[in-house]
């Protein structure tokens, strides 16, 4: 139902748009050829997802934790085998990004902390009481890094959300790391 726009079909809003993704990616992924569409939302994913990945105190590491965490709950059939693409890329842990993408218990206990915050915080819209980031802030992160987590499921909601309504096609990159949701 959607369009897969390229640089030259695209509305000429988003064009710039689509050769920041080219830059930055080698690629423009299918995410972004169908939020070429709203040149407004794809500016939005763009700048909250740059900002949350080079402008926040996490780690690589951690940024991906807070990614997965919002894509397996999301249950995002295209961003849980992007971010994993992602994280092989970078070298990261195997025992970690499986841990994500099985929705089962990390392996380092402040990931861990990291993920069961960002976890409460889709699970209750935000509304998760002085206890939950307490625990948080005991695990080692700070207050600023609890408004961070925020950023980084702003750039989720856009992704996740145009990812169910649009059915997008996983590109061929991350079709090895394709995924669904393991029945609990």
């Amino acid at each position: 139902m959607f369009t897969y726009y390229e640089p030259d079909t695209a509305p000429e809003e988003s064009k710039t748009l689509m050769e920041q993704s080219l830059a930055g990616f080698g690629m423009i992924p299918n995410l972004h050829k169908i939020l070429a569409e709203a040149p407004a939302t794809y500016k939005a994913y763009n700048e909250t997802f740059t900002a949350f990945m080079k402008n926040t105190t996490f780690s690589p590491l951690e940024q991906q934790v807070v990614f997965m965490t919002s894509n397996f709950e999301n249950n995002c059939h295209y961003c849980v085998p992007g971010h994993t693409w992602m994280m092989k890329s970078a070298k990261m842990p195997d025992d970690v990004i499986e841990a994500l993408r099985n929705g089962t218990k990390l392996p380092d206990v402040k990931l861990q902390a990291l993920h069961d915050f960002t976890k409460a915080l889709l699970d209750n819209r935000g509304h998760i009481g002085d206890d939950k980031l307490a625990e948080f802030l005991n695990a080692g992160y700070t207050k600023r890094q609890a408004l961070e987590v925020l950023t980084g499921l702003a750039a989720k909601l856009i992704s996740n959300f145009t990812n169910a309504l649009t059915h997008t096609e996983v590109d061929d990159a991350m079709k090895p790391f394709a995924w669904e949701k393991p029945e609990k």
